[in-house]
């Protein structure tokens, strides 16, 4: 079978060759983040030149514009040619590693390389995280290709890549693995965390030698939120849960329009946010690119009235941009407006609720995780993102409070987590249907959870997929061989044999059993 069985199942075989491929692949997947960053850094600067520019030399702005929609044109074409690298990549990596897709991983490298850089050159309302997210996870699939003896192991090492692309981007070397664990596999593995871990860190130091050890996010907070204010992280956590629940909505509803407007095509769709990128770019350039300048503003002294347009435009432009199919992320835009809706709260409790203005930059803190929390729906990467990118730890507990109430909101207004949304989408589309089986096998792996069609049942009782066939059962150090009346118990890691071209409908289903009565 050219699945190795073996190297799946066992708890020690291959632990440490796995363990130095990812440390390779974090290694070099840091290093092209590192470039990534620095090109796009310089791209930004360049964008705002080149607009502030054309606005003092009003003879030069049809030229602009011929431009911007050849660059449209030309990101469209990309994003034509090969489709993984629209948008942000995470849902194109989740699709991948569940069976949906299959993708040429040099061409998505190159391309998203591309055309990140193009769409963050011509302003767009975009940011780096998603991009170098795929772009690890692009490495580490070339290199798996070529050295895993598996494709579970193969899997593994393409979340490194993941985890490695996210901890560079931000210099966040928790933050990486912990999304690998909560967004990406959405269980808990220590072959995933051991290989995962290597890869971020590597990646992280790569970056630190390059970017310094200073945190992304470099604040003044010279006093910390005391329990008497704790009652504000209440309505703050609210607000947040609901805007996040309307940025998912707003969305997906702006990709609905994209399809439905009959003059835009694959071939010119990513025309329209250029064009509105140099609208604003020669009159409201601060919403331009991630939107780093918008952090210049959030000030105690800023007006409400500034605040509420800089969050207001941001939002409209982003929507605009992403919604496109254009190559770039959400990460940094909706952290830029999760600053901004705090920077807002902040300023009106100082005004009306008798908020110390020292506080000012704590609740900008606790709103980027909450809306993090709501918007994403992994609340624990979006805790350990924001301090490791603001350096502190001390504001763990106002963050836990604030991403649980508005992850809560979010989830009661029926908010699909924006990645799990985007993929279903995807998958309508581009997911790979065969219905002839394969030789090829491949395991699915899965946690029994608490309340599941799994728990406390025989395998016999259980209505398994088709196609699909339950072959080892780890119970804590245990191996067994299941049989018909083997009881299944909480905690058991299950290895469900299926061959590839059935692998994304049997891993759909046996999801489904999983959550079981827990959803209802």
């Amino acid at each position: 079978m050219s699945n190795n069985y073996k190297s799946i199942t066992s708890q020690d075989a291959r632990k440490l060759p796995i363990l130095m491929q990812s440390v390779f692949i974090g290694t070099l997947a840091g290093g092209v983040v590192v470039l990534y960053r620095l090109i796009l850094t310089i791209a930004e600067s360049y964008a705002f030149s080149m607009y502030d520019y054309v606005a003092g030399h009003v003879q030069l702005i049809p030229i602009l514009f011929l431009g911007l929609i050849l660059a449209g044109l030309l990101l469209s074409y990309l994003t034509k040619r090969n489709r993984m690298i629209s948008g942000s990549g995470i849902p194109q990596i989740k699709g991948i590693l569940m069976g949906y897709f299959k993708s040429n991983w040099l061409s998505t490298l190159i391309c998203k390389f591309v055309g990140g850089t193009l769409a963050i050159l011509g302003g767009l309302s975009l940011g780096r995280e998603g991009p170098s997210i795929q772009l690890g996870a692009s490495l580490a699939e070339g290199i798996g290709n070529k050295t895993a003896h598996s494709r579970m192991e193969k899997k593994i090492l393409i979340a490194s890549g993941a985890s490695a692309g996210l901890a560079a981007a931000f210099n966040a070397p928790l933050a990486g693995v912990v999304f690998a664990l909560e967004e990406i596999f959405k269980y808990f593995s220590p072959m995933i965390l051991l290989a995962t871990t290597g890869a971020a860190v590597a990646a992280d130091f790569v970056s630190k030698n390059f970017f310094g050890l200073n945190p992304v996010f470099q604040f003044e907070v010279t006093t910390l939120l005391g329990l008497k204010e704790y009652w504000l992280l209440i309505p703050l956590g609210i607000i947040l849960g609901v805007l996040g629940a309307l940025y998912n909505s707003v969305l997906l509803g702006t990709q609905k329009i994209y399809g439905k407007a009959r003059f835009l095509t694959e071939n010119n769709r990513i025309v329209v946010p250029f064009l509105i990128a140099g609208i604003f770019g020669l009159a409201f350039p601060y919403v331009l690119g991630g939107g780093h300048k918008i952090f210049e503003f959030l000030e105690p002294e800023t007006g409400l009235t500034f605040l509420a347009v800089l969050l207001i435009l941001k939002f409209l432009f982003s929507m605009i941009s992403f919604g496109s199919g254009a190559p770039g992320g959400i990460f940094f835009p909706l952290l830029v407006l999760g600053a901004t809706i705090g920077a807002i709260f902040a300023k009106f409790s100082i005004l009306f609720l008798d908020l110390s203005p020292s506080l000012f930059y704590n609740i900008i803190i606790l709103a980027m995780a909450g809306l993090f929390a709501a918007i994403v729906r992994a609340p624990i990467t979006g805790i350990v993102l924001i301090m490791e990118m603001t350096g502190s730890l001390s504001h763990m507990l106002s963050l836990t409070i604030v991403s649980m109430i508005a992850f809560i909101v979010a989830d009661r207004l029926k908010s699909p987590p924006i990645y799990d949304a985007l993929l279903d989408n995807l998958a309508l589309q581009h997911k790979h249907v065969d219905e002839e089986e394969h030789t090829h096998k491949i395991i699915v792996e899965l946690v029994v959870q608490h309340e599941s069609a799994f728990e406390n049942k025989a395998v016999k009782e259980i209505g398994w997929p088709k196609k699909s066939l339950l072959v080892s059962v780890k119970r804590g150090e245990k191996e067994l061989i299941p049989k018909g009346d083997t009881k299944l118990m909480v905690g058991d890691y299950l290895f469900v044999l299926t061959d590839i071209n059935s692998e994304w409908c049997s891993r759909e289903e046996l999801e489904t059993l999983n959550k079981g009565q827990s959803e209802k």
